[in-house]
């Protein structure tokens, strides 16, 4: 993944003179001694020829190296460079403004830096950023029964074709049928295991996947056929509530979620997803085990796969359930995130029980950082 990342003789320039303002962008990982570090680690710096540089915290620690103990890599502060976080600040004050390269250099940004750090966190360039952001209000404003010419020329369009195509092209349907779509809010959350992307809807949270995630624009296509629905970029008060939620889990003083879930699926579907809320943190079940939760022995398989189609990861845990022989298996997250979800709760939880013993009577749900604005996905129904 280096072609994501900065020029190896920026990035040694920028660990070498402990530049904050690239914190987040990459990670220096140092060969000696094992140990991957933000660029702004105050920690004595060694020699370049001894330092290799990884995109995200899920590689410097699949490629063996722990989190320094000074800089502390893996805490989370949610926040977006010098400058970065006075651009999104600008773009929610005065979202129907256009800002080209130009206008970018003239704030002393580069429009480089800029569309590097936004492809990165948001997976789009900061104009499409700025585009989806700008239609995203113009879909709420019309939802609420504002007229369409107006709301196209609030948006910056100078005609009210111009805003229909570009309406269309975002959100697969016209303004004026807008009505029928569910809008979904969506951010970018950093957690411990790296980014997330959280979507929620005035009922509840509907989306919590790790952005790597092979399955991740799968998952988010099904979603929106399920609720009819549209991705957008924005702020939510559910997400807002999440985001307070998970920062109490990874730091171990939460066993369970209280925010509203939103879980479309089949009736097999919210069965096993049911009894995944069921059970107990600091514990884990078998397959087996949860099929016969469920009430439907044999169909370990189908309870896989309903396992797998769970969009709301670490809320519904998932990640709690592991083969009959204790091995771990199956996580759309990958492996090394299962096994740290298990490990935080096990080193938080209450004394820990074999699979077999797991009671299934607990019903209670299981259910960062500031929500960093927007998303990387513009998905829209099939």
């Amino acid at each position: 993944m280096m072609n994501t990342l900065p020029s190896i003789a920026e990035m040694t320039r920028a660990t070498l003179s402990r530049d904050g303002s690239y914190d987040g962008l990459f990670y220096a990982c140092v060969t000696s001694t094992r140990i991957f570090c933000r660029p702004s680690c105050p920690a004595r710096k060694p020699h370049a020829g001894n330092i290799v540089f990884r995109a995200s915290v899920r590689e410097c620690l699949l490629d063996g190296y722990r989190p320094c103990k000074r800089c502390r890599p893996l805490n989370v502060n949610g926040a977006a460079p010098d400058g970065l976080e006075r651009l999104l600040d600008r773009v929610e004050q005065t979202p129907c403004d256009r800002l080209t390269d130009a206008d970018l250099r003239g704030l002393g940004m580069s429009p480089f830096r800029v569309r590097r750090y936004f492809k990165r966190h948001f997976g789009m360039t900061f104009q499409a950023y700025h585009r989806n952001r700008r239609m995203g209000l113009a879909l709420e404003q019309l939802r609420h029964g504002a007229d369409s010419l107006s709301v196209g020329f609030d948006a910056g369009f100078e005609s009210a074709s111009g805003f229909r195509d570009a309406f269309e092209r975002v959100f697969g349907t016209t303004p004026g049928q807008c009505s029928q779509l569910t809008c979904i809010k969506t951010a970018r959350l950093e957690t411990p295991l790296g980014a997330v992307v959280a979507g929620a809807n005035d009922d509840g949270v509907c989306l919590l996947e790790f952005a790597d995630r092979r399955a991740f624009a799968r998952q988010v296509a099904s979603l929106c056929r399920r609720m009819r629905a549209v991705v957008v970029p924005g702020s939510h008060h559910h997400l807002d509530q999440l985001a307070v939620e998970l920062n109490e889990y990874f730091d171990g003083h939460r066993r369970s979620f209280e925010v509203p879930l939103v879980t479309p699926g089949s009736t097999f579907q919210c069965r096993v997803w049911a009894a995944l809320r069921a059970i107990p943190y600091g514990r884990s079940v078998t397959y087996l085990d949860l099929a016969r939760a469920i009430g439907s022995n044999g169909s370990q398989r189908a309870v896989g796969r309903a396992n797998g189609e769970n969009r709301i990861a670490i809320v519904i845990p998932c990640h709690r359930v592991i083969r009959s022989d204790g091995s771990l298996c199956g996580y759309g997250g990958g492996v090394w995130r299962k096994r740290r979800l298990l490990d935080l709760e096990q080193t938080h939880g209450a004394s820990s029980a074999t699979a077999n013993s797991i009671p299934f009577g607990d019903t209670e749900p299981r259910h960062l950082l500031s929500p960093q604005r927007g998303l990387a996905v513009g998905m829209r129904p099939a």
